[in-house]
């Protein structure tokens, strides 16, 4: 099937032809891609092309495509049931495994996306401080409720919308919006409106404008900004959990955020996501507590089977640290050539920025040169590589990639501009 005919063809049901908007290839110009299957680190076009995958469905496919022990896992389960609106075992038991792999979750609720996880938790903390403000970061991206769409991040960012008709002034009016990275502007923000803010959101390493990490001391602070004022603080780890170890960025760095969402890994490759913390503030959620939320499909017994075999294979395997290898075998290749690009990275993570200097915020990234990244995602596309469609946007290494892998995309990425 032709790419050309399947995109005319969904652009008639379809708003923009695609259910999320950065696929429609906005930003790189160019007919969108169709996959018919994934195995390992490759994927197959529905036009018969191979093609090396580093965007990983957004970073959930951390073992690659169609692992065998997570399909086998998927399919006794679909043979029990798929679904019932009804408590399942299993669900207790990934419940369970996750406060343990993050001691700082002390209950966890199962949902179906980070969205819905990022939208739990702000209610969350609205419900627990009696107050409305939120304060959040430019270019971090959580999702697509109301108040995370004022200065966003992601496909937000890449479509040029710092905002969204629909959503409502009230909405955006408790919603404030500082620099990443800049404590000081935190801090005075803080001293003016702390005793009305509800939370602190963050990505503690973001991935949303690109892969950009904290500087030091900027987590910590942020810690003792909400600590001083009374605030939630909500780290948004639907990206950042068990990406980089078997736990969240925040075990790893040893800061206890209030309330954490994860999802993508935690999935296995299905829509399953969390939102997690402190007794304290979990059980403010209905039933034992006043704040409400619900779904019928939430702990969904497909995503959960998908969910604890990607944590047991990962607990086994422990692919981290060639994760991390391959990284910086990546940054080592590209970042030695002198010009344009540079790669950012961390652990399995990476963003090829083409951008004249580090990128430390959204400042930073919006100075890169997006149409030379469009002209590189199409040439590493001829060279049977598939990357993230978006300059503002993290690509990610699976446990399925090889070195082999690693030194084709450097190679398109160093390869002289026609």
């Amino acid at each position: 099937m032709k790419h050309d005919d399947l995109f005319a063809r969904a652009c008639a049901v379809i708003p923009g032809g695609v259910n999320s908007p950065v696929r429609a290839f906005g930003s790189v110009g160019g007919t969108p891609v169709y996959v018919a299957s994934g195995k390992g680190a490759a994927i197959t076009t529905c036009d018969g092309r191979t093609l090396t995958d580093f965007c990983c469905s957004w970073g959930a496919m951390i073992l690659g495509h169609a692992h065998g022990e997570v399909i086998e896992a998927v399919r006794c389960q679909a043979g029990l049931g798929t679904t019932f609106g009804i408590n399942t075992a299993i669900e207790v038991e990934l419940a369970e495994r996750l406060c343990a792999l993050v001691p700082c979750m002390e209950r966890v609720r199962l949902v179906n996306s980070g969205t819905e996880a990022v939208m739990t938790a702000l209610r969350l903390a609205r419900g627990v401080t009696g107050r409305n403000r939120i304060v959040k970061f430019d270019g971090c991206y959580h999702g697509h409720s109301d108040s995370m769409l004022v200065a966003a991040g992601s496909g937000v960012l890449t479509g040029g919308i710092t905002s969204t008709p629909g959503v409502p002034p009230e909405v955006a009016h408790d919603t404030f919006v500082v620099p990443y990275n800049d404590l000081d502007a935190v801090t005075a923000l803080m001293q003016e409106i702390g005793d009305s803010v509800a939370a602190i959101i963050v990505e503690p390493v973001v991935g949303n404008m690109g892969l950009v990490q904290p500087k030091p001391g900027f987590l910590q602070g942020l810690r003792g900004l909400a600590d001083t004022h009374g605030a939630a603080l909500i780290f948004d780890e639907v990206i950042t959990g068990f990406r980089f170890g078997l736990s969240t960025y925040a075990q790893m760095t040893g800061i206890r955020p209030d309330l954490i969402t994860l999802g993508k890994v935690i999935g296995g490759g299905l829509p399953l996501a969390a939102v997690g913390g402190t007794a304290a503030f979990m059980d403010n959620l209905a039933p034992v507590g006043k704040v409400y939320q619900a779904g019928t499909l939430s702990g969904n017994p497909l995503a959960v089977a998908a969910g604890l075999k990607t944590l047991e294979i990962l607990e086994r395997d422990n692919p981290y640290p060639r994760m991390a290898a391959l990284g910086q075998r990546l940054a080592d290749a590209v970042n030695a050539n002198a010009a344009l690009p540079h790669c950012a990275h961390f652990g399995g993570a990476f963003t090829i920025f083409f951008a004249p200097a580090p990128v430390t915020n959204l400042t930073d990234a919006k100075r890169s040169d997006t149409q030379a990244y469009a002209r590189h995602f199409h040439r590493a596309l001829d060279a049977g590589i598939y990357l993230p469609p978006a300059q503002f946007e993290a690509a990610f290494i699976s446990a399925a990639h090889t070195e082999a892998d690693i030194d084709a995309l450097a190679d398109a990425v160093c390869a002289e501009e026609v």
